[in-house]
């Protein structure tokens, strides 16, 4: 089997719901529903403002929390390259929860089956 025929149509569709249930969760401000988008051990890195953020994705379930939903978030996901097990995507997003915009980077991995973010790199730009 040539990787093209491993690298099938379903596994975008998963790719990109697995992007879409973080961006539901982000804009319902729900974290045990983000949590199901993340690898257990994923990393972000990132520049909220001028300010760099580093760490576990913990970090991001925080945040959240503290800023609650974001009923007039807006995104839009691109599939940046996709191998039959990896995947790294872009979301460009309007007014999230603390009314930013910004850009994410994520890259995904296929474990057992099941697609699952392992990094996500950002930016939040100064209004």
């Amino acid at each position: 089997m040539t990787t093209s025929e491993k690298n099938n149509v379903q596994d975008y569709k998963a790719v990109v719901a697995i992007l879409e249930n973080y961006v539901e969760g982000l804009k319902t401000g729900n974290t045990e529903q983000l949590k199901k988008s993340f690898h257990q051990d994923a990393i972000m890195y990132g520049y909220w403002e001028e300010y760099f953020i580093e760490g576990g994705i913990s970090n991001l379930y925080d945040s959240v929390e503290k800023h609650g939903n974001a009923p007039y978030f807006t995104t839009h996901i691109d599939i940046l390259d996709k191998t039959e097990n990896t995947a790294l995507a872009r979301i460009k997003y309007e007014k999230n929860a603390a009314d930013k915009d910004g850009i994410d980077y994520h890259s995904l991995i296929k474990i057992a089956g099941e697609w699952k973010i392992i990094s996500k790199l950002f930016q939040i730009s100064v209004k």
